[in-house]
């Protein structure tokens, strides 16, 4: 039985013009993401990997629609998400959420924890009591390995494992089905990364969670994903099982970036 389709991603470009200075217009465009196709199916986490620069990052935020792409088709569950509009917007974009690279600048130091992550409920449920919101608040904070002592708490008196576990928490406040975690681990310790690659993996399993994993390190990818796609240049290059990709990888780019790391986990 196949597994159920719940992104499908076909021929998605955007560029950018090319600055050529203060009072000169230029025609000229650099494609940041080429013609980039693939479907995501549920429950799967599939790893996006490529050097800094590559597309990435622009490819995460188009798929959430942070940014609009110049053409192609997203379809989530069969239904247009790049066509979506007014309360079907906002149906669609509730299922989806973004876990950010960088835990300090992702969080609003300002506000108070409780504020920062119960937002979402706000917005897309005005009807639920203050108590109510802050039950859930307080329940996705546990979730995560934080105490209910954190809702009163502003950022700055947290670490940045921690943070990155309240930013976390903060897209898993609407229960949605795909959480696209670009570069989590990339600003944190190595020992620190590694408590929330597991987090991830345990919060993925108790959610059913689908999830987009992007990362410019293999082993971090290795560590999580089912699935690997390979970029470069704003293209996959390469994209199959993990075991394969990075067992048994076709491509030379794949191979160079492998040949770089000491040692991928198995």
């Amino acid at each position: 039985m196949q597994a159920e389709a719940l992104l499908d991603v076909r021929n998605l470009r955007k560029s950018y013009p090319i600055s050529t200075g203060a009072f000169t217009k230029s025609e000229r465009r650099t494609v940041a993401v080429d013609e980039i196709s693939f479907a995501l199916e549920r429950g799967e986490t599939l790893g996006i990997v490529g050097e800094s620069g590559c597309g990435k990052t622009t490819l995460a935020r188009m798929l959430l629609r942070l940014i609009e792409p110049d053409s192609g088709e997203l379809r989530f569950r069969g239904q247009n998400w790049l066509g979506a509009r007014g309360a079907d917007l906002r149906a669609l974009r509730r299922r989806m959420q973004m876990v950010f690279q960088d835990p300090v600048a992702s969080l609003n130091p300002r506000m108070r924890v409780g504020a920062i992550i119960g937002e979402p409920l706000a917005v897309h449920e005005p009807d639920l009591s203050r108590s109510k919101r802050r039950d859930r608040v307080a329940e996705i904070l546990e979730a995560v390995g934080l105490s209910a002592e954190s809702l009163d708490r502003y950022p700055h008196e947290f670490s940045g494992g921690q943070r990155q576990r309240i930013g976390i928490a903060r897209a898993l406040i609407l229960r949605p089905e795909l959480v696209i975690a670009d570069e989590p681990v990339s600003a944190l310790d190595v020992s620190v990364g590694a408590q929330i690659l597991e987090l991830l993996a345990r919060l993925q399993r108790e959610f059913s969670l689908t999830l987009i994993l992007i990362s410019h390190s293999l082993p971090v990818v290795a560590q999580l994903a089912t699935r690997v796609a390979v970029m470069q240049s704003g293209r996959i290059v390469e994209i199959g099982a993990a075991g394969h990709v990075l067992g048994a990888p076709r491509h030379p780019y794949t191979k160079s970036l492998i040949a770089a790391v000491p040692q991928i986990p198995a």
